[in-house]
């Protein structure tokens, strides 16, 4: 029975890194061949079954001190209780094998910065960026990591592409890539006789062409460019955005396009599944997404999908399907026009490792 560790600073279902954490212990804990631990500081929920966990709380406040407490208390676990493997999944700075699941901090800025308009709100997003103690404390611990850590994994050769652009000193082939594979259970294709009752349950109108999009961070989910999008199309096409919080900025703007009537947030949503079924299109017209769930999950669910090429999982997607400006709002609408009534947008001729599976199996070969 080989000791393995997994360490994030959260464990919970709500997230993406969250979700893949929470997913991976518990698969590692059936296989029957680990005894898996968890090391985090927080635990929102219940944890898998068979999983011991490891809180390390977290004393001290600010995004500086929450970083830097669980980096430290992380690694004082690590040495104490001697497992056989230990799995990065954040902020850490020693382990076997350390996921990639979020690229490196410095090319998610110049990615990410777009998001915001040109000028002063473009230009204290970067200074705040560059001034924040916490992000350049996680700069440094992703270099630890780079040069330290026998395994690097990415979740997408996007992730990948961007680490070897990063820290030169790396090959990408010594990275494997495994991509996430949603929970094929619960994601799957819906019977369209059921799509009127989704609607009337989630409070959306049933007569419509209805993009679904998700995201918690409106801005770098690129939701003001989709709203602009959505003033070109027809008025039958409506827009239901699940996640996020504070929607007041997306609203006025949706007002002062004259679709607010036309625009529903959601808020959190614990029924995707259900909620894809509902639509007839996903678009996740992203600023940067390492390997966007929701794309996936769209896919599982029978979708047609639009997404951006700042996305690792639109490798998934057909080119006609992946737009090269997400800012470029006009191309957006076009693409929504073409593809809404398309059926699924999903390549057939990709295949890559996928899931948890390959996870395992570098976890055996390293033990």
């Amino acid at each position: 029975m080989k000791r393995v560790a997994l360490m994030l600073p959260n464990l919970s279902r709500y997230g993406g890194a969250e979700q893949f954490g929470h997913r991976l212990a518990g698969y590692l804990a059936a296989c029957g061949d680990f005894e898996v631990s968890f090391v985090c500081a927080r635990q929102d929920g219940e944890a898998p079954e068979g999983v011991r966990v490891i809180r390390v709380g977290r004393p001290v406040p600010g995004k500086l001190g929450k970083t830097l407490w669980f980096a430290l208390a992380a690694e004082s676990v690590r040495r104490r209780e001697k497992f056989d493997v230990t799995v990065g999944l954040g902020n850490t700075v020693s382990q076997d094998i350390a996921r990639l699941s979020g690229g490196p901090t410095k090319l998610f800025w110049d990615h990410s910065i777009r998001a915001y308009d040109a000028g002063l709100p473009r230009t204290l997003k970067s200074i705040s960026r560059r001034l924040s103690p916490g992000k350049q404390l996680a700069r440094l611990i992703e270099g630890m990591q780079a040069r330290r850590t026998p395994l690097l994994v990415a979740n997408s050769h996007f992730v990948r592409d961007l680490t070897v652009k990063a820290f030169p000193f790396l090959k990408a082939g010594d990275i494997p890539v495994i991509y996430n594979q949603p929970d094929l259970g619960r994601f799957r294709p819906g019977q369209s006789a059921d799509k009127s009752a989704l609607r009337e349950r989630f409070g959306l109108p049933v007569h419509c062409d209805l993009i679904l999009t998700a995201g918690t961070n409106f801005r770098l989910k690129g939701v003001h460019i989709l709203i602009r999008a959505l003033a070109q199309l027809p008025a039958s096409v409506h827009l239901a955005v699940a996640g996020g919080r504070g929607s007041s900025e997306m609203l006025a703007l949706a007002d002062g396009l004259g679709v607010r009537d036309r625009v529903r947030f959601l808020g959190r949503v614990d029924d995707m599944p259900s909620l894809y079924r509902a639509g007839d299109i996903f678009v996740l017209n992203t600023f940067y997404d390492a390997c966007a769930n929701a794309v996936l999950e769209a896919l599982a669910c029978g979708l047609p999908v639009v997404s951006t090429a700042c996305n690792g999982s639109s490798a998934f997607l057909r080119p006609e399907a992946v737009l090269p400006d997400p800012a470029d709002h006009a191309r957006l609408a076009q693409g929504i026009a073409a593809l809404v009534h398309s059926g699924p947008t999903a390549r057939t001729d990709f295949n890559p490792p996928c899931g948890l599976g390959p996870y395992a199996d570098l976890i055996r070969n390293l033990a």
